[in-house]
């Protein structure tokens, strides 16, 4: 079943923010209800089960965001699944970010998998790569125009030196190429 809903997946949708028609950077939860939206209504995506549990979930702990009518409403099994999805996503929009925002937190809970297929969390993972290869490309920077001082550069160096082990092993081996020389010395 995984296994299914990995294969499922669609590719990264980049988002662009409607009324700037810039890349957004930060997207709220509201505008990532409206990215994801295609994908959560789409055939198959989710079970009546999961949608039930959801719903549910926002009626019981969260009375103020799905009252027990809305809650009715949106469980009837009379109408078709992916209307009555459509039907709880525009309502959540229309409610507001921490509505949005909880919902989310059902999905996760109720659907890991599909939430970690989400489109909008897909368009997060460049920024999140851009952002640790500015940082190892900052660090061989300073290494390397550091000027010889042997009372901190040995200091700094030997942290650096460490600093690999955390970042991944493709830029520990340009780290550990440009501190070689210098902490055999040490």
């Amino acid at each position: 079943m995984v296994r299914l809903l990995h294969e499922l997946c669609l590719p990264p949708i980049p988002w662009v923010h409607q009324e700037t028609g810039q890349a957004a950077t930060e997207q709220t939860y509201c505008d990532r209800l409206v990215q994801d939206m295609p994908f959560l209504t789409g055939l198959g995506r989710l079970s009546e089960q999961q949608v039930d549990r959801i719903i549910l979930q926002l009626n019981r702990y969260y009375p103020q965001i799905l009252s027990n009518k809305d809650a009715e409403k949106f469980r009837n099994p009379k109408v078709s699944l992916r209307v009555r999805l459509c039907d709880l996503l525009g309502h959540l929009q229309r409610s507001g970010e921490r509505d949005c925002q909880e919902f989310y937190r059902a999905l996760y809970i109720h659907a890991q998998p599909l939430h970690s297929c989400l489109p909008s969390r897909h368009a997060l993972r460049p920024v999140a790569f851009l952002t640790c290869l500015g940082l190892a490309a900052g660090l061989a920077l300073l290494i390397y125009c550091c000027p010889p001082d042997p009372k901190v550069l040995p200091g700094a160096r030997r942290v650096l030196g460490f600093s690999p082990v955390i970042v991944d092993r493709h830029v520990s081996r340009f780290l550990l190429a440009f501190l070689t020389d210098d902490l055999v010395g040490l």
